[in-house]
């Protein structure tokens, strides 16, 4: 990171206090009293400067005029009132839209998976952007790139799913819809958790992650490293657990040597919330805080999330000698460097608080946040095609604890959710509201609670029979409730021992399925389920996940056929817990059998049906043989066999047939959504690099090695429709940093 002269002359007069400063941030409440800007406090706690706000929109609990409003009283406190005039950069939550009242909240991370449609990302961050900047944000903690291997971890909801390929390509255009073309005009996006957060030891939230040097690199650091070298992302998080007994928050190796030394990332690195001061509390790798302290920013933290606390510490460890102020220096010139190009000191960073409430949630927002819920919508069966239903039914039941709760459609991250509020700032729409408003006027809507999601008792089971009793179609809306640290079935800090469906709500499914009718199972959740058994005795499952403020329309719009369903999983359903990890792309000895069941899931990731069947033909993979640094191009024809039009997802997987270490059964190397009407056919190609198919060897060199690659297309990584090969010859080929990443996919008539 190049140093410009006006950072440098910043910090040529800046006093140690005032560089420290620059290292932490300030929860607004603190600076506030009665609901407002305490400018005595702020003379208190900010006389030296701050480096950033914590949530200034959305821990106020303001709605968006009055939280622009505050924005600017504290900037205008730090510009006028501080020796040095150094506005702060204002940090919020944002992964399924601003964690703040009255912004959009738009579906959960695992639905923008499941969409696999980058460019939607890309919108919906887009859309982020303008609200955040409308209350005078500048930093979002988001995305999430952890791989997910044990779906009993509350995060699960958070995460893009199991694959590190898919994972990059959704990260890369969320960062770079939240950053924007201009910074200045942009949100700094922050990938987290780095790294390996999504394979805790038991599924535990922040438990150690035991994995290998080369998994670790492959598969559980790629998401990060393309959101550095691809999408130029600007900010990084450390994550909670320890890596072999090493804290993420102290790993010099990790944070500096890996993350600034060989992918060049040019950032800041932000702490989890209280990471720093873990070191000394819960890892106990610190005598106190001044050393914790010191080990983070050792090992490359710049700024201690959510308040500066530890950091405070190290104006004293400084004059101890117990680090250098250099080492103080070098942080705060990449702090001073990013707010440079968020364009802080360029103009007053103060906003229109009276643009704000008309930027947030508008009805091109909430549009948006309806058509990613209904892409995001995976149809996991379909028996007898009782899907669509009719919209002129006689009677349809409307069962289940999420059919009808609002607060129960948002994921972790959302501001009702995230707060645990029993009002909604912007209208929710329910499963329950979506089909009334879908169904004729003719149609009679019976509704049922059944049970709740966790807790209760198993009364309300028999008046949910009798409603199921007097209906012609029954819709059960099962799943979870998101929450944090126990305040959910899923969410940060609520994971699970089980799969099943939590609560009584098994109960309640096995009783109306008893009654004989028809039953259409909606799943509003957070992490796979493993239904099990149960899943035969259902003719229809709909995944749903948690579809955010319009979730309730998109549902009805898929359960009626207004749209057809085209989502895909991102992440395996085991049928039962046991069979945990269950990720498709492990290696060929971890698909052994049990003695009670075969290590097969209940629904693999890729899959996803349609209300249309589509052909896939005429594989072509050109040319036969590349070198170790060539591209090969693997064509097949996809053509709309039904009567409906829908989207396809077409899944490239490759398998390197024999290699100087264990590969994977399958890895997903590319994919494309396409849309084709009834009779259309399309031809999709995929541009696979070898850069793509380079591992750690047993040397730990990167490299390509000569050898025969099995090339498989399909509709699901279990529903291979083609399979072909082509070699590589050559040397070894030893692969750079700056390499081919991502396939490039091309589209045309067939």
């Amino acid at each position: 990171m190049q140093m410009s002269a006006r950072v440098k002359e910043l910090l040529a007069k800046m006093t140690l206090e005032e560089k420290v400063a620059q290292l932490g941030s300030i929860s607004v409440r603190r600076l506030m009293t009665d609901g407002k800007f305490d400018i005595e406090k702020a003379r208190e706690l900010l006389k030296h400067g701050i480096g950033q706000i914590t949530r200034v929109a959305g821990g106020s609990d303001l709605p968006p005029k009055e939280a622009a409003q505050l924005a600017n009283e504290i900037q205008r406190f730090l510009i006028e009132e501080t020796r040095l005039g150094i506005p702060a950069i204002v940090h919020e939550e944002c992964l399924s839209g601003l964690m703040a009242r009255g912004a959009t909240t738009f579906p959960q991370a695992i639905n923008l998976a499941s969409t696999f449609e980058p460019n939607l990302v890309r919108e919906m961050t887009t859309a982020i952007r303008k609200e955040m900047r409308a209350v005078g944000a500048h930093q979002g903690l988001s995305p999430v790139l952890d791989v997910l291997r044990d779906p009993r971890w509350g995060r699960t909801e958070e995460t893009f799913g199991e694959d590190p390929y898919l994972i990059a390509c959704m990260a890369v255009p969320y960062i770079t819809g939240l950053q924007g073309e201009d910074l200045k005009q942009g949100i700094i996006a922050t990938a987290k958790h780095f790294s390996g957060h999504g394979w805790p030891e038991g599924g535990r939230n922040c438990a150690p992650v035991h994995v290998g040097p080369r998994e670790f690199r492959e598969v559980l650091s790629f998401p990060f490293e393309a959101a550095v070298r691809v999408a130029k992302v600007q900010s990084v998080m450390n994550a909670y657990h320890d890596l072999d007994g090493i804290p993420c928050a102290a790993s010099r190796e990790l944070l500096t040597d890996l993350l600034r030394g060989e992918w060049g990332f040019d950032g800041i690195v932000v702490s989890d919330y209280a990471s720093v001061h873990m070191l000394f509390t819960v890892h106990r790798v610190a005598v106190d805080e001044k050393d914790a302290a010191c080990q983070a920013l050792y090992a490359g933290i710049d700024i201690e999330l959510p308040d500066i606390h530890c950091y405070a510490k190290l104006i004293d460890a400084v004059r101890e000698g117990l680090i250098s102020e250099a080492m103080v220096d070098e942080a705060v010139r990449r702090v001073l460097t990013v707010k440079e190009r968020l364009g802080l000191f360029d103009n007053p960073p103060f906003v229109d608080p009276e643009a704000a409430p008309s930027i947030f949630d508008s009805p091109e927002h909430r549009q948006l946040a309806r058509l990613i819920a209904q892409k995001s919508i995976v149809l996991l069966k379909n028996d007898g095609n009782i899907l669509p239903l009719r919209k002129d039914l006689s009677s349809i039941a409307v069962i289940g604890p999420n059919a009808n709760d609002p607060r129960n459609m948002l994921g972790d991250y959302a501001y009702v959710a995230h707060l645990d509020l029993k009002e909604t700032p912007v209208p929710i729409v329910t499963v329950l509201e979506g089909i009334k408003a879908k169904v004729s006027p003719a149609t009679k809507v019976l509704y049922a609670k059944g049970c709740d999601v966790l807790g209760g008792t198993t009364e309300g089971i028999a008046e949910a029979v009798e409603v199921a009793k007097q209906a012609e179609v029954v819709v059960l809306v099962v799943g979870d409730r998101s929450g944090l640290f126990g305040k959910g079935t899923v969410g940060e800090g609520c994971d699970r021992v089980d799969l099943k469906l939590p609560g009584h709500q098994e109960e309640l499914v096995k009783a109306v399925v008893q009654t004989g009718k028809p039953v259409v199972l909606v799943l509003i959740n957070g992490r796979p389920v493993a239904l099990g058994d149960l899943a035969d005795k259902i003719l229809a499952i709909v995944e749903a996940w948690f579809p955010g403020e319009e979730g309730g329309n998109a549902v009805a719009d898929v359960l009626f056929g207004d749209v057809n369903p085209g989502g895909k999983l991102p992440v395996t359903f085991p049928k039962v817990v046991g069979q945990v990890p269950l990720h498709y792309s492990r290696a060929p000895l971890s698909h052994r059998d049990y003695v009670e069941m075969k290590s097969v899931p209940q629904f693999p990731f890729g899959h996803g049906l349609s209300y249309t069947k589509f052909e896939y033909s005429d594989l072509t993979v050109a040319p036969e043989k590349i070198s170790p640094a060539g591209t090969v191009s693997i064509s097949v024809t996809v053509k709309n066999v039904g009567d409906r039009e829908g989207d396809e997802v077409v899944q490239l997987y490759v398998r390197d047939v024999v290699a100087s270490r264990v590969r994977p059964v399958k890895e997903l190397k590319g994919f494309k959504r396409i849309t084709l009407k009834p009779g259309e056919a399309k031809r999709v190609t995929f541009h696979l690099s070898a850069d793509q198919l380079a591992f750690y060897d047993r040397a730990m060199r990167f490299v390509v090695e000569p050898g025969t690659i099995e090339v498989m297309v399909g509709s699901s990584s279990e529903d291979i429709r083609l399979t072909g090969k082509f070699e590589i010859v050559g040397d070894i080929r030893e692969v750079p940093g700056e390499r081919v990443m991502f396939t490039r996919v091309e589209v045309e008539p067939a």
